[in-house]
């Protein structure tokens, strides 16, 4: 009797733990920003080729920096300090985008007063010192920037940019030969990529593009413990930062307001990870 009444315990201590996991996974799939699906847009690009494209793009760019002995060694505290934040959020971002998983992530500081930073295409990061120095970024708002950036790269805005390029030049395939000659990579490339987009470093987001990448970064950042409250004073910063800038309606980019009010809107779906990830 004793042992059965052991193994009906036991059975029902069993249960109430899977039933509590199963129902903190539906309360953790109910948390979180929605921004819909990937843009259609995308498939008109090879992701592939844009992935190279964008590593040789990178690694010139880590070259030119190199030469002018503006890019940050290993040691340099605050490359540390990136590549920690960055440890944290970046496996928080591969169940956004199953080729995130096999990316091989990099990410490298420039010195530069640019206040700047980015993701390209395959997982390859930079900050600029400007971003850091300039807007005296604590680290809440250094993993609202760089999931941010992440974001862009996890939704493929730039591929979306690249096939809504296509569509408009109403071309479906030109310029092989000469993107493979310029740039190494297989002359199936759009041309889109080769023509319309192929400075990634340069290529601008749309409004939409910009607002998504907002949530989706705080929702990345929220998840590796970076309070999501950060991206309000963030915005404050770089709209402090950038008195002067063309008004909302004559930019792609939203306003600091606009940003901030979404933000704010958005935290209650991502406060709770927050709180979550810091137990």
């Amino acid at each position: 009797m004793k042992r059965r009444n052991f193994t009906l315990m036991w059975t029902a201590l069993l249960l109430a733990a899977v039933f509590s996991t199963s129902l903190a996974r539906a309360e953790d799939q109910k948390l979180g920003v929605d921004v819909g699906k990937t843009s259609a847009f995308t498939k008109l690009a090879p992701a592939e080729d844009v992935e190279k494209l964008a590593l040789t793009q990178y690694q010139q760019q880590l070259d030119e920096a190199r030469k002018k002995n503006a890019l940050a060694s290993n040691d340099d505290p605050q490359l540390q300090r990136l590549r920690v934040i960055a440890d944290q959020i970046i496996p928080h971002a591969l169940s956004w985008n199953p080729r995130a998983k096999n990316w091989k992530w990099e990410i490298n500081l420039i010195v530069s007063k640019q206040v700047n930073a980015y993701c390209m295409p395959g997982g390859k990061i930079a900050f600029y010192t400007g971003i850091l120095e300039q807007l005296k970024l604590t680290d809440d708002e250094v993993a609202m920037v760089m999931g941010h950036e992440i974001a862009h790269a996890l939704r493929e805005h730039a591929r979306e940019r690249m096939g809504k390029s296509q569509v408009t030049n109403g071309l479906a395939r030109v310029g092989g030969v000469v993107v493979s000659a310029l740039w190494g990579i297989d002359p199936n490339l759009t041309d889109s990529v080769a023509r319309g987009g192929a400075n990634l470093l340069t290529l601008s987001f749309s409004r939409d593009d910009e607002s998504e990448a907002d949530l989706v970064g705080m929702e990345l950042a929220a998840r590796a413990g970076y309070d999501p409250r950060a991206g309000v004073t963030l915005w404050r910063k770089m709209s402090s930062a950038s008195k002067g800038a063309p008004p909302q309606w004559m930019s792609t980019h939203p306003s600091g307001k606009t940003r901030i009010k979404e933000i704010e809107k958005n935290l209650p779906r991502v406060e709770p990870l927050y709180e979550q990830a810091k137990k």
